[in-house]
This record gives C-alpha cells, sequence and structure tokens, in this order.
C-alpha cells in the first residue's frame, strides 16, 4: 500500500518540505512538498537519498577501534557497550582534566538545541557548528551592522528586480525555493549581475558578469558605494537619514575609492561598475546585494561582507519587498510563544567559562559563541591554548576535511584521548574515531521541530518515511542515552519523539496531529514587512542600521579601513573552491547515485597561463602550497580568471571504508592553508597561493 509522507530533507543545511512516496515501507519516489509552491521540484541531492537508505557501506551499527587510529579495524558492539564504553572513557579523561576538556562540533541541523543541552549538561563551553567555518564572518557583518545573525536574515527572490551575487554560485549550490523564486523573478524581467573569477553555472545564466581579479571584491563594493552616494540621486536619502547610523563618515572615507581606481585594482572597467551603480539605483528598493552564504574567502571578510549591507542599505533594500527583510518570528504572527527549547534549563555553573577558541572572550572578542570559531580547534589542541583538549564528539560534521590545512588537523585529531563520532557515512573524522555511534539515516527517523521563520512564518516537521535498515539511532535519542551515563539525564526529559514535540509546542496551542495534512503548520498566511518609516526594529545600540559599528569600535575595530591591494607574484594563482549541484561539502561523494555524477574533482586553469606551463587538457598536474601538494587533473579552459585556479570543495578522501570516493580527486584542505579572517573568525578558504606545474609521469 502507497502513503505519502511529508517531511524535510537533510542532504544539506536547507532542510527543502517534500513528499516521500513509501510502498510497503520503501521509499519510492521522493518530490517537492505540493503544499509549498515554490517546492516545484527537488535537487539531485535530494533525490539520490533514496540511494543511501540500503547502502551497504554506510556504518551500519556501534562502532569501537580495535587498531591505530585509520587503520579501519572495528569491533562491532552494541548500542549498550558502545554508549557505556565512550561514558566511561569521559569519565575517566573529566577526572583528570575537567569536562571543558571536551569539544562539540556538529553540521546544524533539527537536534542542535539537544546537542548544546549535552555541553551545558557535561559543564563544557567548548561548542562550534559548520556555520563558523561556513559563514562566521558573515554572521558577524549582520550583527555588527544590524542587530541580527545572518541567520535571521532573508532574501525576497521573486520580487526582486536585481541581484548581485559574488561567487555566489545559487544554481548549483541549490535552494529549490528560492531559486524558484529568482527564476520567477528574472522571467519577470529582473537582472542578474554575476561577479566572480570563474564563470559559473550561475555567471552563465546571468544579465551581466563580471569576470573579477580574484580577492578584490571590496574593491568593487568600495567604487560602487562611491557612484552612489556621490551622486545623490543615486541612493535612498530619506530612508538613509532616518534608518542609518555613520553615513557621514562612510561619506568622508569612501572619496579615494573611485571607479577608475578600482578598474586597475580588479579589472572591471570604471564605465561598466558605473553603469551597474545606475541600474541597481534605478531598481531600488527591490535590490538584492547578497551577503553571500560561504562567506569564508579571504582575512578582510568581515569588511567585504559589511560592505555588501552597506549596499543594501544605501538602497534602501532592507526589509523590503523585493530586498532583503528580517525573518519574522512566531511572536511576529501573533503568538504568545515559540517552540520550547531545551537548552533554556538552569544548568549546574560551569567551574572554567574560557573557550577553546576564544569566542567571545579575549581572541575573537565579536565572533558569535553560538558557533564558535572552528579553525581555531587544530591550533588549541596541538598548543594546549588555553587548556588541553582531550575529548572530541564530532556528529555529522567532518572537521578532517572541512578545516584548512589537512596535515595539521590530522595531528591535532591524532593527539586526542577520545574521538566520538556519530554519522551515517566513513569520513575522515569517523574513520579516526575511537567509538562509532551511527546515527539513523533523515528518511528513517523522525526530528525536534523546526521554527520556520521568514515573512511566513511556519513550523516545520520531519517525519520518519521508513523503518531503519540498520542498528542506527535517531541523534536525539544517542545524546540523551550518552547523557544518562555521565550522571546528566535529568537535563532529557523525554523518551520519544512525540515527548519531544509536546515539549516544544507546550507553549504554542498547536498540536502534533496539526502537521499531518501538510508537514507544517502556518502562522500566518500574510507576508510580514515591518513599517519602512517608523517600525523597523534593528537590534543595535543604535536601533539603526549601524555604519559605524558600535560592536566593532569599542573592541577597538574600525568601521571603514583603508583597502589593502592584492598582489600576486606573475608565477603563481590564487586557489578558490566551491561546489556542484551533485554534493554537499563533504559529505555526499560516496553517495551510489552522487558518485556517478561527479566522481572526482579536476583544476580549473587558465587557457594562456596553462599553456605557459607546457598544461593540456587532462593532463595530471601537481598543485602545492605552503601547506601541503597534491596531484589532480587539469580542465583547461578560457572560462577563469589568468591568476585563479578553481577546484570542488570535497574530494580526495582517503577512507578505505568508503570505496566509491576512495582516492577520487583532490582534497582542498591538503592545500589550503590555515589563513582566517582575525575579526570575524572565518577561514580564509580562497586566500592560499599556489604553485603548479605539470605532473612528472
Amino acid at each position: 500500500m502507497k502513503k505519502t509522507v511529508y517531511t524535510l530533507c537533510f542532504m544539506c543545511s536547507v532542510r527543502c518540505p517534500i513528499a516521500v512516496t513509501v510502498e510497503d515501507d520503501e521509499v519510492i519516489a521522493i518530490g517537492g512538498n505540493p503544499f509549498v509552491p515554490a517546492m516545484k521540484g527537488i535537487c539531485p541531492k535530494c533525490a539520490a537519498a533514496i540511494g543511501w537508505t540500503h547502502d551497504p557501506q554506510r556504518v551500519q551499527s556501534p562502532l569501537i577501534r580495535t587498531g591505530p587510529r585509520g587503520s579501519g579495524q572495528w569491533k562491532h558492539a552494541t548500542w549498550d557497550e558502545a554508549l557505556g564504553y565512550t561514558a566511561s572513557r569521559c569519565k575517566d579523561i573529566f577526572a583528570r582534566y575537567g569536562s571543558k576538556s571536551a569539544v562539540f562540533c556538529e553540521r546544524v541541523n533539527l537536534t542542535t538545541d539537544i546537542s548544546k543541552t549535552f555541553m551545558n549538561a557535561i559543564g563544557s563551553p567548548n561548542y562550534f557548528s559548520h556555520d563558523t567555518v561556513c559563514k562566521g564572518s558573515i554572521n558577524t557583518a549582520c550583527r555588527s551592522m544590524l542587530g541580527y545573525t545572518d541567520g535571521q536574515i532573508n532574501a525576497d527572490w521573486a520580487n526582486t528586480r536585481h541581484v548581485v551575487l559574488y561567487g555566489r554560485n545559487v544554481f548549483e549550490s541549490i535552494e529549490v525555493k528560492a531559486m524558484n523564486g529568482l527564476l520567477d523573478a528574472m522571467s519577470k524581467g529582473a537582472k542578474l549581475t554575476c561577479i566572480d573569477p570563474r564563470v559559473s553555472i550561475t555567471a552563465a545564466k546571468s544579465s551581466r558578469y563580471f569576470m573579477i581579479r580574484p580577492g578584490t571584491d571590496l574593491a568593487v563594493n568600495y567604487a560602487l558605494i562611491h557612484v552612489l552616494i556621490k551622486e545623490h540621486l543615486h541612493y535612498d536619502v530619506a530612508y538613509v537619514n532616518r534608518w542609518v547610523e555613520g553615513f557621514d563618515r562612510l561619506y568622508s572615507f569612501i572619496n579615494p575609492y573611485t571607479p577608475e581606481w578600482a578598474e586597475a585594482e580588479t579589472g572591471i572597467p570604471a564605465h561598466d561598475i558605473i553603469q551597474l551603480a545606475k541600474e541597481v539605483s534605478e531598481a531600488k528598493p527591490a535590490v538584492i546585494f547578497h551577503y553571500g552564504y560561504r562567506g569564508s574567502n579571504h582575512p578582510n571578510e568581515i569588511h567585504f561582507r559589511r560592505s555588501i549591507l552597506m549596499l543594501n542599505a544605501l538602497l534602501g533594500s532592507i526589509e523590503s519587498k523585493g530586498g532583503l527583510f528580517i525573518k519574522k518570528g512566531p511572536k511576529d504572527a501573533g503568538l504568545k510563544a515559540g517552540l520550547k527549547k531545551f537548552s533554556d534549563q538552569s544548568f549546574p555553573k560551569m567551574e572554567d567559562t574560557r573557550r577553546f577558541d576564544g569566542c567571545g572572550q579575549e581572541k575573537f572578542p565579536i565572533a558569535d559563541p553560538a558557533h564558535g570559531v572552528g579553525a581555531m580547534f587544530p591550533h588549541a589542541v596541538l598548543n594546549e591554548d588555553p587548556y588541553p583538549l582531550k575529548v572530541l564528539f564530532a556528529f555529522r560534521y567532518d572537521p578532517l576535511y572541512s578545516l584548512a590545512d589537512w596535515n595539521q588537523t590530522r595531528k591535532a585529531l591524532e593527539k586526542l584521548e577520545l574521538i566520538v563520532s556519530c554519522d551515517i557515512n566513513f569520513g575522515g573524522t569517523t574513520s579516526l574515531a575511537d567509538v562509532i555511534l551511527p546515527e539513523t539515516f533523515f528518511l528513517e527517523r523522525s526530528d525536534p521541530l523546526q521554527m520556520g521563520a521568514g515573512l511566513k512564518p511556519a513550523i516545520n516537521r520531519r517525519n520518519a518515511c521508513c523503518k531503519p535498515r540498520f542498528d542506527t539511532r535517531p541523534m536525539w535519542l544517542i545524546l540523551k542515552q550518552l547523557a544518562e551515563r555521565m550522571g546528566a539525564g535529568q537535563y532529557f526529559p523525554y523518551e520519544t519523539i512525540e515527548d519531544i514535540w509536546n515539549y516544544q509546542l507546550s507553549d504554542t496551542g498547536i498540536a502534533i496531529s496539526d502537521f499531518d495534512k501538510k508537514g507544517f503548520v502556518t502562522l500566518t498566511d500574510k507576508a510580514i514587512l515591518w513599517d519602512r518609516d517608523n517600525g523597523l526594529d534593528f537590534k543595535t545600540p543604535s536601533g539603526k542600521i549601524e555604519f559605524v559599528s558600535s560592536l566593532m569600535e569599542k573592541h577597538g575595530f574600525s568601521s571603514f579601513p583603508e583597502y589593502p591591494k592584492t598582489e600576486m607574484p606573475q608565477d603563481r594563482f590564487r586557489l578558490i573552491v566551491g561546489r556542484c549541484a551533485a554534493h554537499t561539502n563533504v559529505m555526499t561523494q560516496n553517495n551510489p547515485y552522487l558518485n556517478e555524477l561527479v566522481p572526482e574533482n579536476v583544476l580549473w586553469i587558465n587557457d594562456v597561463r596553462a599553456k605557459s606551463l607546457g598544461i593540456e587538457n587532462n593532463d595530471r598536474v601537481e598543485i602545492e602550497s605552503g601547506a601541503g601538494k597534491g596531484q589532480i587533473k587539469a580542465f583547461v579552459t578560457n572560462m577563469i580568471h589568468p591568476e585563479a585556479v578553481f577546484m570542488l570543495h570535497g574530494f580526495g578522501h582517503q577512507e578505505s571504508g568508503a570505496r566509491r570516493s576512495y582516492q577520487k580527486g583532490l582534497a582542498d584542505a591538503m592545500i589550503q592553508e590555515a589563513i582566517m579572517d582575525p575579526i570575524g573568525g572565518s577561514p580564509a578558504f580562497d586566500h592560499t597561493v599556489v604553485q603548479v606545474r605539470k605532473a612528472e609521469v
């Protein structure tokens, strides 16, 4: 008998609403949730989820390591044995080093509230998420100007008139609802400008494309700001006068950054910069200068992301139809309260609240402790700074391939006394673990409810579609059962997922049965935009958009730093990385269907530069930096800037347990140097300078 289950995808972090067709406990089809008009279709990753339900290369039961780290020698264990082993090892280590010696990292998901509850319960402040590595500086930039995190704002793609993207390949790093909205807007005449050193799929579909010198994005933004505010009719004077703090200082600062200056730095002609400024001005306020998703490119990342927000503010596009908006929640929709959180309980006071990364403290005073500064993890372990770290909980996140300088991260992982991994795959960190607690695949499990803040806020539910195929458990149950064995079970007052849902909904007046028809509960049927005259609610000290940031300036950081000129040795390249439609970061390379679509990565290199190096298409080349070197196949093309080379992120896996992706391509983490934005806390993944040569046969 067939049935349809409405649930949420987890093949990437977007969590699209989907409809899953099930027959006799087998998933036979996946499509978009028909009750969500913008979910017309699904992406390749979602479609490929079926391939993981019976995949024999998944982690199928709890495992305890019996041989050297990375040897692939494991003992199959019962859940009671694996959880008891983990708790016993933790208690022993905590007795010697304190619970602060534990670090928890994860890809943010529907159980993140429970993950943070777990760390509070055991008494460690050391939590970080994938978000810090992906977009920590964007988060900090948004909070410094708007008082909101990047996760609390969004773009009204469907109603925009002009979108400007910086290296963001939106038509491959797919957010289905958003991109359907953008395509609808483009069909009605909206323009798309793409600024990128590489001709991505998004660039190929744009109205205008600029092949910018790698690392010079801030320069073009300074020039755009110069044009907008030096020709007063080009910016929204009334909006700026009402809602912007510090415009006068920006007006004085921007004077030398002319389009002609920017042309020399970026390679984009001055007249094109002027024309773009005029076009977005004509389209205002329905304009989106997108602040980005992965914003981990260069050491000046926070200032670049702030400059993007400044352009939006100058055009009056923040909290505007067709522009950016602050996500609205339950109270905006008239509810007295939202979902109740387990992490809001009272926990024992921690003896030592110093974080391993100094986030929100002395090292990174304005970075967001909610996500941490994950790039500091190897340094903290290897240098025992500020104290020894001995335990790592890695849940659906792989630091080995996600952080720059693979060799340094590997040394840090080797130094730990205990690595506990919760995943469905044999990834890099999982293969080095001491114990693996396998998570149930998302099609096989139900999870805590998600508060879907937006213009029309809703609450979403992930519901199990079929029974677990292997001896696995959901993370919310694993953490509860581990906490119980560590003497902290009282902070997890649930036994079933229904208990969790009832706890979350207890203050809302919404029942679990309300989700059965569509998989979600809409809190309002009308888009909520605040009054632009007097109703905007920015969470900054001034209550305005702070071009002069009180958050930054009180910690000694300049709101308007001088532009650092970009230098590049003539015989070197800037390595840039990105994504494709078939894969999510380092998670999906071993999926049976996605591996077939894109089994390995290649190195894009400019055809003129390649010819000068004697490199032809499909040649094996060696790429080397100060962090490491490796070999990869060359893709010779004129669709990349001569100063840049490009590879897809996430390949080059060395784990024999994942046989499809084993030794396919090259890991960018092996080449990237551990460079950071010292203010925002993001890694500078696109800042490494490399040498490329034809590999010796």
